[in-house]
């Protein structure tokens, strides 16, 4: 048999508990790799690794490795493939792409790419092209690039592996069954269930800790209930192999004989319990777990078995949202209170998204592990519980304040302060009321920190922090320790008490993510800017509202729009309306998808002109209005363009990449532009090049040094900003 070239995805923090595990199935060449496991292996191999893993998220076979430097030589590459004899006649097709590209700046415009050049070569080679269905696709194929090199992949999982298929209904932001497979395997589990101890989770929600605990002990293989993989519609797939692997696995799995471990979950909701047991059922091992209604303060070992051992294992809520931040130390205080009163001998893991949360617990962690639930970065919290490890429960004010003093912490406030008295000259001089403070000036310290000087409800400042989100290779405690140090340093550093600090990790998003709100208090404020005021919101949005690198952007509007018919397109918060009706424009009309968007504007423009006035609000899809609108010869002296960099909402028409389309964008803008009108065109897409094809057919001004505010500085490359007139 064959040996085949593998990789297994595995979220952050469990790679080397993966390798362990291939190892075991039988695969070679095993490696640990940012975020993945590289492995050789048999075909038998690849098919125990997607029945049999409990911590892999995906297990993909390489197919090819090419060079491409740019994108028609990645065209070219994935098409040049043999796909007739990949994939199966009429099989459904899925594309997806990862990685750094040098041409390929987004995830979406790689895997259209990768789509298309596979449509092409099965339609040349057969005559027929597949139907690409993104769900359960009949094939799933992954490339990754990493520069120019290019691998490609057949997604053997064809999804990821943590749906075992016995989860129906979840809780909000549920544990990932993988993420609860591996924070068991951390935890010693496979060791404590072969010795007879206990198992409780005693806020069990969904029942998923307790279910796998289960698995693990019936040595169940989590995907025997999974009833698609992605090797189904590929030509290489071996069905009487498949058969007998699963057969074997089947025969290994003790889930029809009689329980020698007692395995538990409880949760004070009644839903959830019944949910939970529903769960069990279509794992195959309700009659190995027992789920009660029982509140926590409730929560014992089980009688009739040896109670001095076992392990309490869960995952509490941690406060998402500042608000749930007092009830997420209680749960932990009334947790850590029931652990050392009844649990003494046991052991104990708590999953915790918040770790200061686990000093409330009042017992020393022996150990601790960082390791992610989806995009939530969190702490596997280990501890004995013996008198030895207990202490007295506490707040965060004693670890905290030892963390000022840290030589990264001292070098980070004082980095802090200098920023704070260099600005705030220039912003008292300059009336800017709102500003970014700090943006990453110690790459080690990878923050962008803004202050915001509300007026309503009263006056006070504020910080928005915003996190950029680490490397994968950099080591996950490096940076939670200077993320503590950063956090700690801010209330005394800034003179802004903790409780007006508001902390956002910033990542690359879908572009209908950015109209989703996060949270659930819709508090919003007000802040001062240019004598206007604008609504601002700190909590429930991926953004506040306001975006401060375009505070000069939106001043030359102002200027520009005496007597003027403005139109903002991808609108947003309408804050470039209000400074073009501030300009004494004649008529505005904003047009963004987002409903919720275009109410913030409204409410902007009553806060500026209660009055009202000629301002028309469009929710429609700018790319189908800007066709529309060319066809009805509107016409416009001033244009403000600020379209996102990508887009692929489900709402919009087509996919908006706006390097590729910007050039198509401004012309439609120009067929509405008066002939001495003016088009500002603006973007964050931080590669940004102008299209020749623009430049030549009109008077194009690059006036990105002009807009870059003082405090953005040191980014230069935060906006591009450009004048666009008729010759």
């Amino acid at each position: 048999m064959s040996t085949l070239t593998l990789l297994a995805t595995v979220p952050r923090g469990l790679g080397d508990l993966l390798a362990a595990e291939l190892a075991a199935l039988g695969a070679g060449e095993v490696r640990e790799r940012s975020g993945a496991v590289s492995f050789s292996g048999t075909l038998q191999c690849a098919y125990r690794a997607c029945l049999e893993s409990r911590l892999a998220n995906r297990v993909l076979l390489e197919i090819a490795r090419f060079e491409a430097a740019d994108t028609a030589a990645f065209y070219r590459g994935a098409r040049s493939i043999d796909w007739q004899a990949l994939l199966k006649p009429n099989a459904t097709l899925a594309c997806e792409f990862s990685g750094r590209h040098p041409s390929i700046a987004h995830s979406h415009f790689g895997a259209l790419k990768l789509k298309d050049a596979i449509v092409d070569a099965l339609r040349e080679a057969t005559g027929t092209r597949p139907d690409v269905v993104l769900d359960r696709p009949g094939a799933r194929v992954h490339a990754h690039a990493h520069g120019a090199a290019v691998s490609l992949s057949i997604d053997l999982s064809g999804e990821s592996l943590h749906r075992r298929g016995y989860r129906a209904a979840a809780g909000e932001a549920p544990l990932k069954e993988n993420v609860a497979a591996g924070v068991l395997e951390r935890s010693g589990w496979p060791r404590l269930a072969a010795a007879g101890a206990q198992f409780l989770d005693p806020l069990c929600g969904s029942g998923t800790l307790a279910i796998e605990a289960a698995l693990i002990a019936a040595h169940c293989a989590p995907g025997l209930h999974r009833q698609y993989f992605g090797f189904f519609g590929w030509r290489g797939h071996d069905e009487a192999l498949w058969r007998s692997v699963r057969e074997a696995a089947a025969a290994r799995c003790l889930a029809d004989r009689a329980p020698t471990v007692i395995i538990r979950g409880q949760d004070r909701d009644p839903a959830a319990v019944r949910v939970a047991r529903a769960n069990a059922q279509r794992a195959g091992v309700g009659q190995w777990v027992r789920f009660d209604v029982c509140p926590l303060a409730q929560a014992a070992p089980a009688e009739g078995s040896d109670c001095r051992r076992g392990l309490i294992c869960t995952n509490p809520p941690y406060g998402v949202r500042l608000a749930d931040l007092q009830a997420a130390r209680a749960v932990h205080r009334e947790l850590g209170a029931v652990l050392r009163e009844r649990f003494q001998g046991w052991q104990g893991s708590v999953l915790t998204g918040a770790p200061q949360l686990g000093m409330e617990l009042g017992i020393r962690a022996a150990r601790t592990h960082a390791l992610w639930n989806g995009a939530i970065e969190c702490r596997l919290l280990r501890m004995t519980v013996e008198p030895g490890s207990l202490r007295e429960p506490g707040t965060l004010a004693r670890p905290e304040s030892s963390l000022r003093e840290t030589a990264g912490a001292r070098m980070f406030a004082n980095r802090l302060e200098k920023n704070m008295r260099r600005l705030r000259s220039w912003a008292k001089r300059e009336g800017v009321s709102c500003y970014r403070l700090y943006d990453a000036d110690m790459p080690e310290y990878a923050f962008a920190i803004d202050l915001y000087r509300t007026v309503q409800p009263q006056e006070e400042d504020w910080l928005y922090v915003q996190e950029y989100a680490a490397p994968a290779d950099i080591e996950h405690e490096a940076v939670r320790r200077r993320r503590a140090e950063a956090l700690a340093s801010l209330p005394e550093a800034a003179g802004v008490p903790r409780e007006r600090i508001k902390v956002r990790l910033r990542r690359r998003t879908r572009r209908g993510e950015q109209y989703e709100k996060h949270g659930g208090d819709a508090e919003f404020h007000v802040v001062g800017e240019a004598g206007l005021k604008f609504l601002v919101n700190f909590g429930d949005y991926l953004d506040t509202g306001l975006f401060l690198d375009h505070r000069l952007t939106r001043e030359r509007l102002r200027r520009s729009a005496s007597g003027a018919r403005f139109l903002n397109l991808f609108a947003y918060t309408g804050t470039a309306t209000v400074y073009a009706a501030a300009g004494a424009a004649a008529e505005t009309t904003s047009v963004d998808l987002s409903r919720t968007y275009l109410d913030w504007a409204r409410r902007n423009l009553e806060l500026n002109f209660p009055a009202g006035g000629p301002h028309e609000l469009i929710q429609a899809d700018c790319l189908t209005w800007l066709q529309e609108g060319s066809r009805a010869r509107a016409r416009y002296d001033l244009i403000f363009l600020d379209p996102p960099t990508f887009s692929n909402s489900k709402r919009m028409q087509g996919v908006l990449d706006v390097q590729r389309d910007h050039a198509s964008l401004i012309e439609a803008c120009m067929r509405l532009l008066c002939p001495a009108g003016l088009l500002v065109f603006s973007t964050n897409a931080q590669r940004f090049r102008m299209d020749a094809s623009v430049q030549q057919r009109y008077a194009v001004r690059d006036v990105s040094a002009a807009t870059l505010p003082r405090d953005f500085e040191r980014n230069p490359r935060i906006h591009r900003c450009f004048e666009v007139r008729f010759p």
